[in-house]
């Protein structure tokens, strides 16, 4: 067993951990990433990155940088209903400098934070070393118990952060309360080629019982094929075959392309979850991003929460992490700062769920709406939703300091 120490040790490499490690290195707090995968290399993950996030990389001086990344700009948002196509936001009037929604393989934008954040000596990331446990001693967190293949790494810390994902184990091990909202719906996952030409619906296309989502990446689409809750073993024992069927249903422009879908390795299941924890810290110990709040995939927010969720953290803890001591009221801090906007974003989501999306699994016909028609026939009105959605609720700023700047 080998044993460190440091100030804040953060469980889980996704986009929460790796900017909430970044920033405060950056404001010279000694800190440990722990990751349990060898690299960052995974499909399926959240790719969108909202023009918040984008306007915290341009404060952090990393907006340059990350445009040269692999992505892709998306300036409007529509959806195709049925035969028709609604137009519903427009982003190209956002104030700040990013005017659009990025599309970025989630890996390139963590390698980039990552190999930014490694130019501080504060900085410390592990890969293969997985969150297990937590080290408690005198009535709170002290720590963490991670498995490497090197054998078990204790870290101990003033502060453990859970940023590791839907299924937390830091928040288990904590014991802490989740409230689940709900979920109608879970997704098929799946990538099919893009040619020339190929018109791009980032909202879907909808028709009775069924809704794929395409996602632009490069040469290929990121499908997204939206299920009734719990309805994927049907699916996967109707076969493959049927299912290339009801995608070339819904979007036609897919006939002759389905043979990328070779197996059933090629489909990945995202089962989804809506919750959030009751309490997001315990003495020694906060939880952000999808270990304090799972968002629904509508949106694509989910990067872009956690990120919010760091630089708030950042902002309010460098000071008392540096002076080595972490009291339960800068805990809640975070929480009472960042807690509103996670709630107004899963409500938004969850009106969605209810209102559009189950009628339409349920095998409605799938028709805009009143307020899709006024937004479609308005082009001004389209940018409160790009607003919304692209600068969210309480879109935060990089408060904490750079310690290493001339």
């Amino acid at each position: 067993m080998t044993e460190i120490s440091t100030a804040c040790c953060i469980a889980g490499g996704g986009p929460a951990g790796v900017m909430l490690g970044y920033l405060l290195a950056r404001a010279g707090v000694e800190v440990v990433v722990l990751e349990k995968h060898a690299d960052f290399l995974r499909d399926f993950r959240g790719d969108t990155v909202h023009p918040s996030t984008l306007d915290i990389l341009d404060e952090l001086g990393l907006y340059e940088g990350f445009l040269k990344l692999p992505h892709e700009k998306i300036e409007r948002l529509f959806a195709v209903v049925g035969d028709a196509t609604v137009h519903v936001a427009d982003f190209r009037h956002l104030p700040g400098r990013a005017k659009f929604l990025a599309v970025a393989p989630q890996w390139e934008l963590l390698n980039f934070l990552a190999e930014a954040a490694k130019k501080y000596r504060q900085f410390r990331i592990s890969m293969q070393a997985e969150a297990v446990d937590l080290l408690q001693e005198d009535g709170q967190v002290a720590g963490v118990v991670a498995k490497t293949p090197a054998g078990d790494l204790v870290v101990r810390a003033t502060l453990v952060v859970g940023a590791d994902g839907r299924h937390s184990t830091v928040r288990q091990r904590a014991g802490l309360e989740i409230e689940d909202l709900g979920a109608p719906m879970d997704v098929l996952w799946l990538s099919l080629p893009r040619r020339p030409g190929d018109e791009v619906a980032p909202l879907g296309r909808l028709v009775a019982g069924r809704m794929l989502v395409m996602i632009p990446c490069g040469d290929y689409f990121q499908c997204g094929l939206v299920v009734k809750k719990g309805a994927a073993d049907v699916v996967r024992a109707e076969g493959l075959e049927a299912l290339k069927r009801s995608i070339e249903t819904i979007a036609p422009m897919f006939a002759g392309r389905m043979d990328a879908l070779a197996s059933w390795d090629d489909v990945k299941l995202l089962t989804v979850t809506v919750d959030r924890l009751k309490t997001w810290h315990a003495p020694g110990l906060l939880c952000i991003g999808d270990a304090a709040h799972a968002m629904s995939p509508i949106g694509g927010v989910g990067i872009n929460l956690a990120v919010q969720d760091a630089v708030a953290a950042a902002a309010l803890l460098w000071a008392p992490l540096s002076r080595g001591r972490i009291t339960s009221a800068d805990l809640a801090a975070v929480q009472k700062r960042r807690e509103w906007p996670a709630k107004v974003t899963q409500g938004v989501q969850m009106f969605i769920q209810q209102n559009v999306i189950a009628p339409i699994l349920a095998g409605g016909e799938p028709r805009p709406g009143w307020p899709f028609q006024v937004l479609d026939r308005n082009p001004i009105l389209q940018r409160l939703p790009a607003r919304a959605l692209g600068l969210g609720a309480r879109p935060e700023h990089v408060r904490s300091p750079d310690r290493h700047a001339a």
